[in-house]
């Protein structure tokens, strides 16, 4: 069936019933339901119908005075996807903590500032949990999905068969799915200026601390090889570790940390980035418990900001934009909807570099 053919049975369905559900109009016409949301919003712009969630109902006519309807200036603008509906956006991530609170509220404004409602599934960092939770808010009639996926790339290809426009946040789409848009941090460019920050601070033996289970970790080791590049200095003469995370092989995060407080006593390092906060506090500790000094000793830049500056030694650290990723994911995806033809897009923000004592000064 042709385009406009199910334009005129889905007009066709308004008149004899007073509405349409999408899923239920795709079912008899034998196409997904993606399609007829498209043929749907295309019917909304051209003002034939008036898009409500789930579905459409007729459009009612403004009148004018005489009881007629109201005549549409030439050139007017068309009346945005939605109009007189309200949309519903479903956003899933890992977590409610740790990271995501500010993507949750930057996501939460730029809803409320386009009027679209968002609701909030946390998949614990289970990629079951994560499918469940998104087949709940399928089910439950949402317009389209934001989702940060916990498991690993070359299992993203459940998302190319949603049947709604989604967007990927805080995670970059597997190879497969070529048409996925997403929102994310350049990690990269983050350690990329905090290497250049320590450069620019005298420090010429910039070590790496890395928390191996993060799906950023690559991205972060990515910058700061290419920082380290970039000022003429080998990374093959500095140490770097990945770390377990906490509550895992708790003797071997130890000797991890205690290697690289060695390090630090034989001189061998004088600068490093460790990602993320937790692991960066607990390497100041134990310098300071061994008695070496920061920024004295060693200049340390944290990566992720979330409890930074807390430290006894405020941390210098990289902040990813978390608010403006939230923001920037919904606003996409409302302009995804509002023009299903538009290019697709891939956002990649600037993190910010908060400069602290613990790098702040001269070697």
């Amino acid at each position: 069936m042709h385009a406009e053919e199910r334009h005129q049975a889905i007009l066709l369905r308004l008149r004899e019933r007073g509405s349409l559900r999408v899923t239920e109009f795709a079912e008899e016409l034998g196409v997904s339901a993606i399609t007829v949301r498209r043929d749907v919003e295309s019917l909304a712009e051209r003002g034939l119908l008036e898009r409500v969630h789930g579905g459409a109902v007729p459009r009612q006519a403004p009148r004018g005075p005489a009881g007629g309807p109201r005549p549409v200036p030439a050139g007017a603008p068309r009346p945005p996807v939605g109009a007189g509906a309200r949309l519903t956006f479903g956003l899933i991530v890992p977590a409610a903590d740790y990271y995501y609170p500010d993507v949750i509220k930057g996501a939460r404004a730029a809803a409320a500032a386009r009027g679209v409602r968002l609701v909030l599934g946390i998949s614990q960092y289970s990629p079951t949990e994560e499918q469940a939770q998104a087949r709940q808010l399928l089910a439950d009639g949402v317009d389209g999905l934001l989702i940060t996926p916990c498991g690993p790339v070359a299992e993203q290809g459940w998302l190319a068969e949603l049947p709604v426009p989604h967007l990927l946040v805080e995670r970059r789409p597997a190879p497969g799915l070529a048409r996925a848009e997403s929102v994310v941090t350049d990690h990269a460019a983050g350690a990329l200026a905090a290497v250049r920050h320590l450069v620019d601070r005298g420090r010429r033996r910039i070590g790496l601390l890395l928390r191996e289970d993060s799906p950023h970790t690559p991205l972060v080791e990515e910058g700061y090889l290419g920082g380290l590049a970039a000022a003429g200095l080998a990374a093959e003469e500095v140490l770097r570790l990945r770390l377990s995370p906490p509550g895992t092989d708790q003797d071997g995060r130890a000797r991890a940390i205690e290697r690289f407080a060695d390090a630090v006593a034989a001189g061998e390092l004088d600068g490093a980035l460790v990602h993320n906060d937790h692991d960066a506090i607990v390497l100041l500790q134990r310098l300071r418990a061994r008695g070496l000094s920061v920024p004295q000793d060693l200049a340390i830049v944290a990566y992720d900001d979330e409890v930074a500056a807390l430290a006894d030694i405020p941390l210098t650290a990289v902040a990813p934009p978390k608010h403006a990723v939230g923001a920037s994911a919904v606003g996409l995806l409302a302009d995804r909807l509002a023009d299903p033809d538009r290019p697709g897009h891939r956002l990649a923000i600037l993190p910010e570099l908060r400069v602290r004592d613990s790098s702040d000064a001269a070697h």
